[in-house]
Parts: structure tokens; sequence; C-alpha cells
């Protein structure tokens, strides 16, 4: 018996990338939410705008711009580099893509849960 390995080629859609960015930014503590932001000037490889994320993909290599509303009682730089491992060893292994670069906007800190009353 032979061990014959399919011809083929597999695709992922540029939403499933934002989908797995987003979801792994979303997994690191101090994370609150994601912010919505306007799409930009050039928006041809560019998807995802409206989830916090925004992915460009040249030469099977990622560029990710996540943009984030924090908690209020965190250190920014910390999570922001936290986010930035998180999403690029998470995209290296379920895709396997090259990371060019994660670049980080930190758009509102959420004081809100702080201040709710219990």
């Amino acid at each position: 018996m032979t061990n014959l390995t399919p011809q083929g080629k597999t695709t992922v859609a540029p939403d499933v990338i934002v989908t797995i960015a987003r979801m792994a930014a979303l997994s690191v503590p101090g994370v609150s939410r994601m912010a919505n932001v306007s799409g930009g000037v050039n928006r041809l490889f560019k998807r995802g705008v409206h989830d916090g994320v925004r992915i460009e993909i040249e030469d099977n290599v990622a560029t990710a711009n996540l943009y984030l509303i924090l908690k209020g009682d965190v250190n920014i730089r910390e999570v922001g580099r936290n986010v930035q491992k998180q999403v690029a060893r998470t995209l290296q292994e379920m895709i396997g893509m090259d990371i060019g670069s994660i670049d980080i906007h930190i758009e509102d800190i959420d004081y809100e849960e702080e201040t709710a009353p219990a």
C-alpha cells in the first residue's frame, strides 16, 4: 500500500486572517475590546477595518494594525507587547504566514468597568 499525498492547495480568506488576529488580541489580559476604525485611503488589500483589525498581505507577509480599547488598570506598553507576541504567534502557528509587523494603536481606555456599581 502506497502512501499518496493528494495534490492541491489551501487558501485562507482574508476575513479568516482578520478573525484570527482579532481573537488572539482579545485573548490577551488587559484588552477590553477592539475599537472601530474607518477605512483609509488605500483599501485595496485591507480587511476588517470595522473590527479593530487592519491586515495587509503582500508576498505572503502579513502586516497588521490593531486598534484596541484597554482596561483601565493595565500597563499600556506591556499589554501592547503581549498583543504583538500573541497575534504573531497565533498567525504563524495557524496559518504559517510570515509577519512583517504588528502595530498597536490604543484608541481608548475602559474606565467604566471599574467605576460601575457592584
